[in-house]
């Protein structure tokens, strides 16, 4: 899958560093795996959610979480966001 972007990644790696491990697993699985559907996907991460329309994906046992688009036709992954689980229950992802 291609990914869009990582600089989000490596941003929220420099304010969390703890979230890094789990961040380059989650960064290098999807990277080499080319899924079809959400149901796929769920093979490899299986409490990741649909919610509004982006998959949602728990990072570091859920302490953060993962907000993307991913067109699976297209075979590309965008990145809304990714916070703190509190942020993310405050729905600040939204705005």
């Amino acid at each position: 899958m291609h990914i869009i972007t990582r600089k989000r990644i490596v941003e929220f790696i420099q304010n969390y560093p703890d979230s890094q491990t789990s961040l380059d697993n989650w960064y290098r699985i999807i990277k080499k795996t080319t899924y079809h559907s959400f149901n796929e996907l769920k093979q490899h991460f299986a409490s990741a959610d649909y919610v509004d329309g982006f998959i949602v994906f728990n990072i570091s046992g859920n302490k953060y979480r993962l907000i993307a688009v991913i067109h699976f036709d297209r075979k590309m992954v965008y990145i809304r966001d990714i916070l703190p689980h509190k942020a993310y229950d405050k729905n600040r992802w939204k705005e």
